[in-house]
């Protein structure tokens, strides 16, 4: 038997499939920070990631405590449980940060986005872009003879999918806000 050639019902793996079968998988996590609200520490928290090549796929900051001088960071990353695991040791050891969430593993969350999409067009692609628009639930914030804006909030995926099906009718740009994230119930 050549090595091609693999038997029905074989515990071998397919002679296309080029995966490294003891490689680790890839996981999306979402984190949520709590960080002094003060110059520096969204630098200190960026640069964490960039030091040692982890990617930072969506990020989000704002004040949620006037008071007390505190902001959510909030940062979608991927990467295998132990570079995640690692990432969080290294952020709750922060001397600024005084809570790290991973709502990914902590249990049930909310993520939603807020999107901004240019659509140009005129005639038959104007008007399936407006049908798709009302489908998707995205408002119609700014017309022009030749141009929409909308605005949509709704999950990555949900924006993905709206962005994917407005390219062809005439997408000029997007605007992302990035990820905002909760845990849901108590």
């Amino acid at each position: 038997m050549s090595p091609l050639n693999i038997e029905k019902g074989s515990s071998k793996h397919s002679a296309y499939d080029l995966r490294d079968p003891h490689a680790e998988r890839l996981e999306r996590h979402t984190l949520a920070i709590i960080v002094d609200n003060e110059s520096g520490v969204l630098a200190r928290v960026i640069g964490l990631f960039s030091a040692r090549g982890y990617n930072i796929d969506s990020l989000t900051v704002a004040e949620v405590d006037h008071e007390g001088h505190r902001s959510r960071i909030t940062i979608v990353t991927t990467g295998t449980a132990q570079v995640i695991i690692q990432i969080k040791a290294q952020l709750e050891r922060m001397v600024s940060t005084h809570e790290v969430h991973d709502l990914t593993t902590e249990g049930p969350s909310v993520e939603r986005e807020l999107a901004l999409f240019k659509v140009a067009g005129k005639g038959e692609p104007r008007i399936e872009a407006l049908r798709l628009a009302e489908i998707f639930r995205a408002n119609v914030v700014d017309s022009t003879l030749e141009s929409f804006v909308f605005e949509m909030t709704g999950t990555p995926e949900k924006v993905d999918a709206f962005a994917e099906l407005m390219r062809p009718l005439g997408l000029r740009e997007v605007a992302r806000t990035g990820v905002a994230a909760l845990s849901r119930g108590q």
